[in-house]
């Protein structure tokens, strides 16, 4: 299936730029991709899922910086390079902290432009987006209007940010409660959310046959339970569904790393050109390259995906 997009140019990216974050217990790490070439550039601050770090979703952040965007990848606290210990204090409120260093991000812009030589005076600050996978998606998610169940106030927490623009959720958790098993509500409170304030445009992307990794058991739905993100928020837009897809959609976590179990270049390439055109979209910056991926998608004899829209 082939999908047209614009050419794309060479890239620069700069790591590891160290954000100060007392607060945090150690400093933030950041990574930033961009195009060597082009002025008005719109951001993407990418949320990882558990265990990765700045270092991964190369597949993805390589194509974004390449074909417009300047993508900034943090390193949570969850990740294995952290190696934070498994009763460390932070570690109930990681998701919390996850949503915080992305808007330290947010609030940094000018020190990490700065950091990458050749990119000041080249950033459109009016056009940004988020996008995380599995975690990472719920992360994201806040930022666009998700909002978490927090066990220690008792009160939704709305972490929303104004700042962004639009939102992809790659195989994100879907609602709490009776969703969920016995262990992940014991000790994952924090997937008791609710999308009914999710109203920033989004696409969520999931795979169909995505049971999630067996070890983290979080819920007693099937794959159809990361479609929550798009049937329960106001703001999600459309749903792309990768036929065949498992939690990794095709290797979209980086390039031949061991938690793809579904590698399939022909997904991964179309998660590249999909995203970007809906990006793209969604940020006001050319409706074209998504309405050919409407016409394209619905018109193909054998279709890898299908593409959905409210």
């Amino acid at each position: 299936m082939e999908i047209k997009n614009n050419t794309s140019s060479p890239i620069v990216s700069v790591k590891q730029i160290v954000l100060s974050a007392p607060w945090r217990g150690e400093d933030l790490r950041v990574r930033v991709s961009a195009p060597t070439t082009g002025g008005n550039l719109p951001i993407i601050v990418f949320s990882h899922g558990s265990g990765s770090s700045l270092e991964g979703y190369g597949p993805l952040v390589d194509f974004w910086a390449a074909h417009g965007f300047v993508v900034i990848q943090p390193t949570h606290l969850d990740s294995r390079t952290v190696n934070l210990p498994k009763d460390d204090p932070r570690t109930p409120r990681i998701w919390r902290s996850r949503v915080e260093d992305m808007k330290l991000i947010l609030d940094q812009l000018d020190f990490l432009e700065a950091a990458v030589p050749g990119l000041s005076g080249r950033l459109d600050r009016s056009r940004i987006a988020t996008a995380g996978h599995s975690f990472g998606g719920q992360t994201a998610g806040n930022l666009l209007g998700l909002r978490v169940f927090n066990p220690e106030t008792k009160k939704e927490e709305d972490l929303s940010d104004s700042r962004i623009k639009a939102g992809i959720l790659f195989a994100t958790a879907g609602q709490g409660g009776d969703s969920l098993t016995p262990f992940a509500a014991e000790n994952m409170p924090h997937l008791n959310v609710s999308f009914a304030h999710m109203t920033t445009p989004s696409l969520v992307i999931v795979g169909d046959q995505d049971y999630v990794p067996q070890k983290y058991q979080l819920t007693v739905r099937g794959p159809e339970w990361m479609t929550d993100p798009y049937f329960l928020s106001p703001g999600a837009e459309s749903l792309l569904t990768l036929f065949g897809a498992e939690h990794s959609l095709g290797g979209i976590p980086g390039y031949e790393v061991k938690e793809t179990t579904d590698e399939n270049p022909e997904q991964v390439a179309l998660i590249q050109r999909v995203t970007w055109a809906y990006l793209r979209h969604a940020l006001d910056i050319d409706h074209a390259s998504w309405s050919a991926i409407h016409k394209t998608l619905s018109e193909s004899v054998s279709p890898i995906g299908r593409l959905e829209s409210k």
